[in-house]
């Protein structure tokens, strides 16, 4: 019996193209140029966390006026649209009923995070399902795993966390816990530097039953 924590975007379901169309979708409208590791900056920080960079970018609007544009272009495609990734629901499925505590750890806010999880059939697998916000505070920040931790009630370094994003691997890695890397394409070019910190790294998550 283990305790798992998850990410959600590009490690439970294959959400990345439409998480990252949403957040450049901001910044294209208002005119303002970014480098190549944008998403791997801006995945780990939470739709207020990202406002917030956005602003250092140049944006000039408030971080509620921002947050509501990310709001108002994801929701439809998250009740909707997103699919969970393959075998995620049957391996959760498998993991549940031989005793593992499932939990889950996202920068996605409830507005997107929840509807999709119960039009997915899998928010009721899990005893914990995060946001960010209910920390107020970003996945960039090794508190944020050491008051996960404290939660769940389980020794931080016994509790194993999933993500497909470097840096928040690295930061849970620092906080105390057991990281494993998922693959997904929206980070495949950081797949080396993610294998060099991470215990597994899998491609799948039948992998884990």
């Amino acid at each position: 019996m283990a305790t798992y924590l998850f990410d959600f975007d590009g490690t439970l379901v294959d959400s990345m193209p439409t998480y990252i169309a949403v957040m450049l979708r901001v910044l294209d409208e208002n005119g303002i140029s970014y480098g190549e590791d944008i998403v791997k900056i801006v995945t780990p920080l939470g739709y207020k966390g990202t406002a917030e960079y956005y602003q250092k970018l140049g944006v000039r609007m408030s971080v509620e006026e921002i947050i509501a544009l990310f709001d108002a272009y994801a929701k439809k495609e998250y009740t909707e649209n997103v699919q969970a990734k393959v075998s995620v629901k049957e391996a959760l499925t498998q993991m549940k009923a031989r005793g593992d505590k499932l939990n889950v750890l996202t920068a996605s806010p409830h507005v997107m995070l929840d509807p999709c999880l119960r039009r997915l059939g899998m928010y009721e697998l899990f005893d914990n399902v995060w946001s960010c916000d209910d920390f107020k505070t970003t996945k960039a920040n090794p508190e944020i795993y050491k008051m996960a931790a404290e939660k769940m009630g389980a020794p931080i370094q016994e509790i194993i966390f999933l993500d497909d994003n470097f840096n928040a691997l690295k930061t849970a890695k620092a906080a105390g816990m057991r990281v494993f890397g998922v693959y997904d394409a929206s980070s495949e070019s950081y797949r080396e530097e993610i294998q060099g910190i991470t215990e597994r790294y899998i491609e799948n998550f039948s992998q884990l039953v």
